[in-house]
């Protein structure tokens, strides 16, 4: 499986939301823009807690502690 690239998943999800916006899009074709914005979205979710975790991990191992959680809920409404 490829690696996902969640920078080049941020440029695509920025193109699919500028299309929508633009209103000149047929229902057939804003549908397939909007699955095609929810799938992204999933991944770049999905890489943002892979690399939290990871973050996590390593400040666990050098006995950092974080007194803030990485996870708000204002960034996870943002998608």
């Amino acid at each position: 499986m490829e690696k996902f690239d969640f920078n080049k998943g941020l440029e695509e999800l920025e193109q699919i939301v500028s299309r929508m916006e633009s209103g000149d899009l047929s229902l057939e074709d804003s549908l397939k823009y909007f699955e095609q914005g929810v799938a992204l979205t999933r991944k770049c979710q999905t890489a943002l807690t892979q690399a939290e975790q990871k973050i996590a991990k390593l400040s666990a191992e050098d006995g950092y502690q974080n007194e803030q959680p990485l996870n708000t809920t204002e960034e996870k409404n943002e998608f």
